[in-house]
């Protein structure tokens, strides 16, 4: 191949690139392994998922997945997360794609959706970009961002934007929520949009409806980040306020997508028809052919435009297809009710284990109201507690002493509708002999 194109030799082939910004050697990839090294390797990987008992959530939550879900999604037809360019030949998958947008538009109350994002870290990030396209009337590279965003969207959307000059403006909590009087600081700055996450990242409920009127008052966009399982008993983003948000987004993986080694996922995306031209990413379009039968195809962006890099509205080139796939079959088995069921029995069990946590001395509970996570306040570090119920395969929570330190020793707690009583009772006598072998501040 060198010399066909008159080469001397592989370095050549990168000459246009400086020589401050190359390197000899990537210090932390590790050499090369063979077959047989890598399924030992995996294995041992897989067994490290296994036997745990997870009361974690902070973004990525075990709920149930029927069997069927995805007996079906690993079928040849749809195993594959490749965007099906060619219509004639993808019929099935656009039509799940379809199926799959329907859904997440119902969900959430608003118009369009599209065919999904890497993860809901992204989607965020995207809405952020979107909005300061799509709203013409404030003009402003500026959006204001509550501090009960989750820590790692937030850090994501910066690394994300700040290439484009856009500055993410952080708005204070009080109590879990987002504290609207802070806002009173910034009603003479011109913002593109408010960015609310609802249930917050600490399990708590804001004020959605006042917040979503205050922004759109002011000519802001208003972004939701929701987890989708509680858009079954919550109202949905497309009715908070007078006038419902422009944009929602979030992680899918709550929709049938295990825990598993942290992915893969895939984000969610669904906005007003005004600004769906500004949408990322896929989107699949129902229409009819010459005969009058209905068919589907991608529509509104051509593929080209994906790779004309600054000029195109994303540079996002591929859809979380099987991840998608799998997300409509367990929404459609479970339908409205099941989703509403899984959903009140996540926070009915949320409920329990903060009840019974909280009986324990040393242990209180920081926020009353929440929906299926809660922050729970420790006289004592929770760092080595962790520690101590991770030697007996009880993933205790997620420490939040780095991201909010303002609540002194507290852990984030969640329990689906996949934790039983049992396993309930199991933690609380776990953390109590914990907490008798270490000492309080």
């Amino acid at each position: 191949m060198l010399k066909t194109i008159g080469t001397g030799d592989t370095e050549a082939l990168f000459d246009e690139i400086p020589a401050a910004l190359r390197i000899e050697h990537l210090d932390n990839v590790p050499a090369g392994m063979g077959e047989a090294e890598v399924m030992r390797l995996m294995r041992s990987r897989a067994a490290k998922d296994g036997g745990v008992v997870s009361f974690i959530g902070a973004g990525a939550y075990e709920h149930h997945i029927p069997a069927a879900v995805w007996d079906i999604a690993t079928r040849g037809e749809f195993y594959s997360a490749y965007t099906p360019y060619q219509a004639e030949a993808s019929q099935g998958t656009l039509q799940v794609i379809y199926e799959y947008q329907t859904m997440m538009a119902s969900l959430t109350g608003l118009e369009v959706s599209n065919a999904s994002l890497y993860d809901g870290a992204t989607a965020f990030a995207e809405a952020c970009l979107m909005a300061v396209r799509g709203n013409r009337k404030a003009k402003s590279r500026k959006i204001l961002v509550s501090r009960s965003v989750h820590p790692i969207y937030r850090a994501v959307a910066r690394r994300i934007t700040a290439g484009q000059g856009i500055e993410l403006v952080e708005v204070s909590c009080r109590d879990g929520q987002t504290e609207f009087a802070a806002l009173d600081a910034f009603k003479d700055e011109a913002f593109a949009a408010v960015c609310l996450q609802q249930p917050t990242f600490l399990g708590t409920l804001d004020d959605v409806d006042a917040l979503t009127d205050w922004a759109h008052a002011k000519q802001m966009f208003v972004i939701a980040i929701c987890n989708p399982t509680s858009l079954a008993v919550l109202n949905p983003p497309g009715e908070w306020g007078d006038a419902g948000v422009d944009i929602a987004c979030g992680e899918g993986q709550p929709l049938g997508i295990p825990v598993s080694s942290g992915g893969p996922y895939f984000g969610y995306m669904v906005c007003r028809q005004k600004i769906v031209r500004q949408m990322p990413g896929r989107i699949v379009g129902r229409t009819v052919d010459l005969d009058g039968k209905p068919g589907f195809t991608l529509t509104l962006q051509a593929r080209e435009q994906h790779i004309r890099r600054s000029k195109a509205t994303s540079n996002i080139c591929t859809n979380q297809g099987l991840m998608v796939t799998a997300a409509t079959i367990y929404l459609s088995l479970l339908g409205s009710e099941g989703l509403r069921r899984t959903a009140l029995q996540c926070h009915a069990n949320t409920q329990l284990l903060a009840q019974k946590l909280a009986a324990l001395d040393g242990v209180s509970v920081a926020f009353e109201q929440f929906f299926h996570e809660a922050v729970l306040q420790f006289d004592r570090p929770v760092a080595p507690l962790i520690e101590a119920l991770s030697q007996q395969n009880i993933l205790a929570g997620y420490d939040l002493s780095s991201d909010y330190p303002e609540l002194g020793h507290a852990l984030l707690v969640c329990a689906t509708e996949a934790r039983t009583e049992a396993e309930i009772d199991a933690f609380a006598v776990a953390l109590e002999a914990a907490m008798n072998s270490t000492e309080a501040d």
